[in-house]
């Protein structure tokens, strides 16, 4: 089979081996959870429920705070009794409202609300729609955007190619590998849902070739799905190189589909719809199921980790209070917490973190695993440029920044910028250019939004 690629990038040592191959272990029901009312890329939530209220799992806590379709429902993950809804600090280092519940003394998790299966082949485009919505799936890749949008287009735009994203590139996680080994039929039918959603005729699950094991497990299930051979539609698995960030949407369609993505654009401007494979998992149990999303798988790694694994867990799941005999950490080693992959995760204080839907890793790295020291001066070396996989002047776009060249950082690149860290990580001062760019895209969009309370009198 042969295996495609895109321009730049660079190797990694993929440090997977403490967990690649090992198969997801169901953790424990925890005592108490903390569920972040806003997950999701898009328009805020409120609180459904109050304090004092018994709720069972799989049933909707918090909706859209205001009509509109930018907006993901949460779910209880236990069932339980709501005890605090107050402000807790999250995966990005903010504090944000959660909705806290604590499991009651020999509760039933076993007691659900789930909904009503709904078979994705039959019902129309719009209760499809509705029912992604409604099972609180969003794209657990990373970014949180709302699944339902996202198989959505606008008018005008032409979709005609499904890329299932399995590449997983980032250093340390296998939570992507273990979900193609063990759910490959789910995976499939996930593919085949979205597939008559959108219309679509050909659609390519991306691994990298280190996962090329998998190819033939894929392939039997798309040999035997139902819906793809009555409808004659076209689906293959597509290995890319193990180059990282491989797993990038703008990266896996270069590679597989030789398409670009145009700059401030989206996927869908160049006719692709990019899923991550869990999220096309979370989809399928939402309608073979009526299960809504109230489960991650993850993996838990580094070296203060002394039983590495990939687990699920309900969302709000603190790792720190799973039972010692089932997750093992070594506090004197532990220096840096990790949500999420070494190169685009968020370094957080304390383990105290719930997991959210778009967790797919918590690394408790030692201090031989991280890098620290301060920053010295750029030296115009141009490693940044050579090897940011998106074509854009990481060098130029921080001096501008520094400078307060708002307008010449945007001309570089700023906002077609990913963040995989691939400048930052090669950068011989170790300048944290990433860290940076993030700062200028928020001053950016602070900046948009006073210009626009301005323009419609509300400053």
């Amino acid at each position: 089979m042969a295996v495609s690629t895109f321009s730049r990038g660079i190797k990694l040592n993929t440090r997977k081996h403490a967990t690649e191959g090992k198969p997801v272990e169901i953790a424990p029901f925890p005592k108490q959870v903390v569920i972040p009312v806003n997950q999701h890329f898009g328009a805020p939530n409120k609180s459904l429920a109050a304090p004092g209220d018994r709720v069972r799992r799989g049933q909707c806590i918090a909706n859209g705070a205001a009509p509109g379709p930018m907006t993901v429902p949460v779910h209880a993950s236990i069932s339980g009794t709501v005890k605090k809804i107050e402000p807790r600090l999250q995966p990005n280092n903010t504090e944000g409202l959660c909705i806290v519940i604590e499991a009651d003394e020999g509760a039933d998790q076993n007691e659900t609300e789930l909904m009503t299966p709904l078979d994705p082949f039959s019902c129309t485009k719009e209760e499809a729609l509705r029912r992604i919505r409604d099972a609180g799936i969003t794209g657990m890749g990373g970014a949180g955007f709302p699944a339902h949008i996202k198989l959505n287009p606008p008018p005008g735009k032409t979709v005609d190619l499904v890329i299932a994203d399995g590449a997983e590139c980032e250093p340390y996680l296998t939570t992507d590998e273990a979900v193609v080994a063990e759910k490959p039929r789910l995976l499939v039918t996930g593919l085949a849902a979205i597939m008559r959603i959108t219309g679509v005729k050909r659609a390519v699950i991306g691994m990298e070739d280190n996962k090329a094991s998998l190819v033939s497990v894929l392939e039997q299930e798309i040999r035997q799905n139902a819906y793809l051979i009555a409808n004659s539609l076209e689906v293959h698995v597509g290995l890319c190189k193990t180059l990282y960030p491989q797993g990038g949407e703008k990266m896996l369609i270069k590679a597989l589909a030789n398409r670009e993505v145009p700059s401030g654009g989206l996927p869908a401007d160049c006719g692709c719809i990019v899923q991550n494979v869990g999220t096309l998992v979370a989809i399928a149990e939402a309608f073979t199921l009526g299960k809504p999303l109230i489960d991650r798988d993850l993996t838990v790694s580094g070296g203060a980790c002394k039983t590495p694994k990939n687990i699920r867990v309900p969302i709000g799941t603190l790792i720190g209070e799973l039972p010692e005999t089932f997750m093992k950490i070594d506090y004197d080693r532990l220096r840096k917490i990790v949500f999420g992959g070494p190169m685009m995760g968020n370094a957080v204080p304390v383990l105290a973190v719930p997991v959210q839907k778009n967790t797919s890793g918590i690394l408790l790295l030692t201090s031989k695993e991280t890098k620290t020291g301060g920053e010295g001066i750029c030296i115009r070396c141009g490693r940044c440029i050579r090897n940011c996989p998106c074509r854009l002047s990481p060098v130029i776009m921080n001096v501008s920044l520094e400078s307060g060249g708002m307008d010449e950082a945007v001309r570089a690149g700023l906002m077609d910028c990913i963040e995989c860290g691939s400048c930052s990580y090669v950068c011989p001062a170790g300048i944290k250019l990433v860290q940076r760019f993030r700062v200028g895209k928020q001053r950016l969009r602070a900046a948009k939004s006073v210009a626009q309370a301005a323009g419609q009198g509300k400053v």
